[in-house]
């Protein structure tokens, strides 16, 4: 894992948690961004993920080897004594929901954009496959992923070109776990968060679908919490056109909780 303090006096510590088949240099902008704001922030590449792993193969990754993971970012990140926010996307924003129902380690805020609740890309024939076909958990399959998806800003784009093969290849075993996951959240209200919550959508997103996000939401316990959907970003809200004012939404809600715990910013 990797940190970027920030050259300001620090307000805050931010984790971010990237999602399937990204790794952290595709954040590049983002933690720039932070950094200039006040903050500084943690992050890593998840198990699988990382150069020179076997993300260059397959992803079979189990979900707990994922949430140790999360724990490590989380403690480093609250070694700074200051309070910790988390930015967790896609399948990251999912890790993190469940990580902060598991964990009784302090949260200041979650940010969610775009998470995996319930899939668009290939759900319905994937899951029907699956559900109809006596498959082997270690048989490789493909979601069928494409960085257009993600994107329709040119250098959104650009920033997710690099050496490492980018690719949708799962085991089955590793898409049940996730669709699992997904649907426990959804549907198991047993343990609910409490911290504040800003979940941000797109609504031309073709990966995740964001009315079951905004469902979950309004299950939540929290007193605090904001939505806002873009209505012309793609999945990948902090890699396309709106990315600007989408960092700003996150960054006021960010304040007007340091705010709210007694922080002068």
């Amino acid at each position: 894992m990797w940190k970027w303090e920030t050259d300001e006096q620090p307000k805050a510590v931010i984790v971010i948690i990237h999602s399937a088949f990204e790794h952290h240099r595709w954040y590049a902008w983002l933690i720039e961004k932070l950094r200039t704001e006040g903050f500084h922030v943690v992050m890593g590449d998840l198990p699988g993920h990382e150069e020179g792993s076997k993300y260059t193969r397959v992803h079979d990754e189990l979900i707990d080897e994922y949430l140790i993971f999360i724990k490590q970012l989380m403690q480093n990140a609250l070694s700074y004594q200051l309070p910790v926010f988390i930015i967790g996307h896609g399948l990251g924003g999912t890790l993190a929901i469940q990580f902060l129902k598991k964990t009784k380690l302090e949260c200041a805020g979650l940010i969610l954009t775009s998470p995996w609740l319930h899939l668009q890309k290939g759900s319905n024939i994937l899951t029907n496959a699956l559900a109809s076909i006596n498959l082997a958990p270690s048989k490789r399959i493909s979601m069928g992923f494409d960085k257009r998806l993600l994107t329709r800003n040119v250098d959104g784009y650009n920033e997710m070109e690099d050496d490492i093969p980018y690719h949708s290849n799962v085991t089955v075993r590793w898409y049940r776990d996730i669709q699992q996951l997904m649907k426990n959240l959804t549907t198991q209200q047993s343990k609910t968060l409490t911290l504040p919550i800003l979940l941000i959508t797109s609504h031309q997103d073709k990966v995740a679908d964001s009315d079951a996000a905004r469902k979950w939401l309004l299950l939540q316990k929290t007193n605090e919490f904001q939505y806002k959907e873009w209505s012309y970003s793609y999945h990948n809200v902090f890699h396309d056109n709106e990315r600007e004012e989408v960092f700003y939404y996150a960054r006021d809600f960010i304040n007007n909780v340091l705010r709210s715990i007694g922080y002068i910013v």
